[in-house]
């Protein structure tokens, strides 16, 4: 029979590697309580309209990248998300979230695009993301970026730098477009294949290229910048002035923009150098536009989104890693009679609050006490209760610990388990 594989690009996540995951989203979690950010979990497929209509219908994502399908028992036209913003958005706006003031938001969940799998670029991906929806100052956008900051001070991460822009507004985009428009046409010869396609579609992302051969005409092109009104440019300086009171420094970037058509105002980057091509690590902006594209009253919003598994890269790059978890006992057995009460004893510690591993033997029992105490040694446990024909007779358990040589055996009673686990329990 043939052998069955994971989609490619789609990778499974297996002890020891989940550990790390469980670790980081620990810390986004315990990040998001000081911010007051609830979390919100959204299906995975959703409409294709929503993504069409939200992230615009030339970008990349819904042209080449979206996994689209026709659901057979209805006709309906369904895709499994590309990124989060636009479902939050919907249920938002489908759930009146809005109806007593703004929303601090975040989710954890997996992405999938059709993306030529590669270092840091899976087909399915996950993320983590932010969004503060209903709230219209510059103090929200800085916000949101300081939080990454302190995401990357939590997980021990230093070489992670902050670019920054302004994307204006719509009208201000559609001045510079003509005028990009016009300074690529001019120069049309000098354009690659991928920018040609992009010229009347979406000009814009063309200064996001890559191709070293374009970056002069980039360099010279009409910079957005130029054609911000003074309401934009004042958001900006407000932004900035928050990030220059807290000592974040950044780099204002006249060619950042993002792949979606929702951003206005603030866009903004984290990067590292230490990825190759794929140095993005987090990236977002302020998206007022979007609740009303979708349906909803006029309300701002601004947020970002990271992949999980460029941040791990990173970190394993720097060389952190988890700390270990290991256990607070494990439980030996002389023979097979010893299950229920080895059971009973495990079951205790572990409404205590205690990490406990049970030895499973074989079929033909649990096996040497020589076989146990190697498993119990290299489960990290700091004990090891042995409970052995002697201690069932005297209805107790026997505490050897496994990390302090000098430390004495002890025994302890079954019948109160309560009142000794505590001197199991591994120190804060």
């Amino acid at each position: 029979m043939e052998k069955l594989q994971a989609v490619k690009g789609m990778n499974d996540i297996l002890p020891p590697e989940s550990a790390r995951w469980e670790w980081f989203e620990d810390k986004v979690r315990a990040l998001m309580r000081r911010y007051g950010y609830a979390g919100v979990r959204t299906p995975i497929v959703e409409p294709t309209a929503l993504f069409v209509r939200g992230l615009g219908e030339v970008t990349d994502i819904v042209e080449k990248e979206m996994y689209s399908f026709v659901d057979h028992m209805n006709g309906d036209q369904l895709s499994l998300r590309p990124e989060a913003t636009a479902g939050v958005v919907r249920a938002a706006v489908e759930h009146s979230l809005l109806y007593d003031g703004g929303k601090r938001l975040f989710y954890i969940g997996p992405m999938f695009r059709h993306e030529r799998p590669q270092r840091g670029r899976y087909r399915q991906f996950h993320q983590v993301g932010v969004e503060a929806l209903g709230f219209h100052g510059p103090d929200v956008d800085a916000e949101v970026i300081l939080m990454a900051r302190a995401l990357w001070a939590d997980l021990g991460l230093a070489d992670v730098r902050l670019e920054l822009n302004s994307l204006g507004q719509p009208d201000e985009r559609r001045a510079h477009r003509a005028a990009l428009v016009a300074h690529l046409e001019a120069n049309a010869d000098l354009l690659d294949a991928d920018a040609k396609r992009r010229l009347h579609s979406n000009p814009l992302r063309i200064l996001d290229t890559k191709n070293p051969a374009m970056q002069p005409l980039v360099e010279a092109a009409p910079k957005l910048m130029d054609f911000l009104g003074e309401a934009s440019l004042k958001h900006l300086d407000a932004v900035r002035a928050v990030l220059d009171a807290v000592g974040q420094p950044y780099r204002l970037n006249p060619r950042l923009v993002r792949g979606m058509d929702y951003y206005n105002l603030t866009v903004f980057e984290w990067v590292t150098d230490r990825l190759g091509a794929q140095g993005t690590l987090c990236g977002g902006g302020r998206y007022d536009g979007l609740i009303e594209m979708i349906g909803g009253k006029p309300a701002p919003a601004v947020g970002w989104g990271l992949g999980i598994e460029r941040v791990l890269d990173l970190l394993h790059e720097a060389g952190i890693e988890p700390p270990p978890a290991p256990m607070d006992a494990y439980v030996v057995l002389g023979d097979a009679a010893a299950l229920p009460p080895a059971t009973a004893l495990a079951e205790a510690l572990r409404a205590a609050g205690l990490a406990v591993l049970l030895h499973a033997g074989g079929k033909d029992g649990p096996g040497s006490f020589k076989a146990q105490f190697k498993r119990a040694d290299a489960s990290g446990a700091r004990f090891a209760l042995i409970l052995g024909s002697d201690e069932l007779g005297r209805g107790e358990v026997s505490v050897k610990p496994l990390r302090e040589p000098a430390a004495a055996q002890v025994s302890r009673p079954l019948h109160d388990v309560p009142a000794w686990a505590d001197g199991l329990r591994r120190p804060a």
